[in-house]
């Protein structure tokens, strides 16, 4: 809430999602609301919308209406299972992923955005902490999504392979000579390849798998733990 850009009214119905409907992530949501008239950064806008669409429509599929905002409220729960591996900006986006992909409960708070006053100045550098959010996104994918992350790899592999390897064997099915040995190497390789990154996507999914019934078990412990907490 620095500078006064984030409504301290709502700060009560956030942690009342939490306390009494048991929401495990509430959300204030400033794309809503007056985000897009009052902010006067246009490449601010633009990184939080395609942010937004990246997580929500193309990689994780969710409905968490603001990706960047920083006005959030947890449950206790969250806060003891979340490890924290960003720093900076992009935490934000981290805490997002974290609650889609652990099946968590999350609250969208539609709140007023103020622009900031006059002569305060933004922490946020567009490009460069615009960049490392989108790094963050990549990275994140392939942790918590590794058969799509490594799967689109060997797709893109094979693809090319294929349309290597097409004239090689157009050129043989018609005067049964291989002219282009090089061509065809580098196209063995390349499957090779394809193959190796496919494996490698489904024995990281395994081992995620593994990770989150080890989640759950650790979920249940600390939910004990706040049940013996309260009971004191």
């Amino acid at each position: 809430m620095e500078n006064d850009t984030y409504p301290a009214e709502n700060a009560r119905e956030m942690a009342d999602l939490v306390l009494d409907k048991h929401a495990d992530m509430v959300v204030g949501d400033r794309l809503s609301s007056t985000y897009f008239s009052e902010n006067k950064r246009p490449f601010h806008n633009f990184g939080n919308s395609m942010v937004r669409k990246c997580i929500n429509t193309l990689l994780f599929r969710n409905d968490i209406k603001d990706i960047m905002t920083g006005y959030r409220a947890f449950s206790y729960e969250f806060v003891k299972t979340f490890p924290i591996l960003s720093k900076g900006f992009e935490i934000e986006t981290e805490m997002s992923i974290h609650a889609v992909d652990k099946n968590m409960y999350v609250q969208n708070v539609v709140i007023s955005y103020r622009d900031r006053p006059a002569g305060s100045e933004s922490k946020l550098n567009t490009y460069s902490d615009g960049f490392k959010v989108l790094r963050t996104i990549v990275r994140l994918y392939q942790t918590y999504n590794p058969m799509g992350f490594f799967g689109l790899i060997a797709a893109f592999l094979a693809m090319v392979s294929t349309a290597f390897f097409i004239p090689v064997m157009a050129v043989y099915l018609r005067t049964e000579l291989v002219p282009n040995f090089p061509t065809l190497i580098v196209c063995g390789f390349t499957i090779i390849a394809a193959i190796q990154s496919f494996f490698i996507g489904m024995q990281l999914q395994t081992i995620l798998q593994k990770n989150r019934q080890d989640f759950e078990m650790n979920l249940h412990r600390v939910a004990n733990d706040k049940k013996r907490l309260l009971a004191k």
